[in-house]
């Protein structure tokens, strides 16, 4: 009896454990932009249904009952105004199930960063802080001038 037991608990800890480990590693990947292969087609106005920015566009995933959208919208909206030649494109995913595919939208709020030219350059899935979106947009900068 006393080695059932012992048994359930040693089960019992190691689950616990194990999903703290994943709790805390989706935490903290969440909203964190990364790069993205290479390899990815160019972003046209046509596709998002509205001009892209002169030196990036901020393209927000979002769906009517998630949460962390409205946030992400109010920093992308933020970091655009705050920065010349950028657009904030929010795009309904449920609406443009063509789109959520073609980047692979798991969640939303997602988020892409396109540099001037349409090319993906970065990816965050889950509410980005505004300080992470502001070093992507650097990064997407130096991506276009090293791209001419």
């Amino acid at each position: 009896m006393l080695s059932q037991a012992m048994t359930g608990l040693v089960v019992l800890c190691v689950t616990l454990a194990a999903g703290l480990i994943v709790g805390v590693t989706m935490r903290r990947r969440s909203g964190v932009a990364r790069a993205v292969r290479s390899d990815m087609d160019v972003v046209v106005a046509g596709d998002l249904g509205e001009e892209l920015g002169e030196r990036a566009t901020l393209v927000q995933f979002s769906t009517a009952f998630c949460q962390p959208c409205r946030a992400t919208r109010r920093i992308l909206s933020e970091v655009s105004g705050m920065v010349s030649g950028v657009r904030h494109v929010e795009i309904d995913a449920e609406s443009r199930l063509d789109l959520v595919r073609r980047f692979d939208v798991m969640r939303t709020p997602t988020v892409l960063i396109l540099d001037g030219a349409g090319r993906v350059i970065k990816k965050a899935s889950g509410q980005p802080r505004k300080v992470d979106v502001i070093a992507a947009l650097g990064f997407a900068a130096s991506h276009e001038s090293d791209a001419t």
